[in-house]
């Protein structure tokens, strides 16, 4: 399955908002919603969203961590234990 075939115009999703809601359940692939051509918003099962999150909360402690390396906020490893 393509990418192509996630895109939806915002009148096929109002016309078919529950068979776009089972899909993206069921498949677990986000929907791309389009008004006037353009790309407006993505549709993503609840499941999805929540480890996207999880995920986006975790890569920001890494970079935080990054940062404070960097900026020399961190003890070695032998000063912490």
């Amino acid at each position: 399955m393509s990418i192509k075939d996630d895109i939806r115009p915002i009148s096929y999703i109002k016309a078919n908002a529950a068979e776009v809601l089972n899909q993206v359940n069921e498949s677990r692939r986000p929907v791309y919603v389009t008004q006037n051509g353009e790309a407006k918003a993505v549709l993503l099962d609840t499941e999805s969203y929540e480890k996207m999150k999880n995920t986006l909360g975790l890569l920001k402690l890494l970079t935080q961590g990054e940062s404070d390396i960097v900026n020399g906020n961190a003890l070695s490893q032998d000063d912490f234990f």
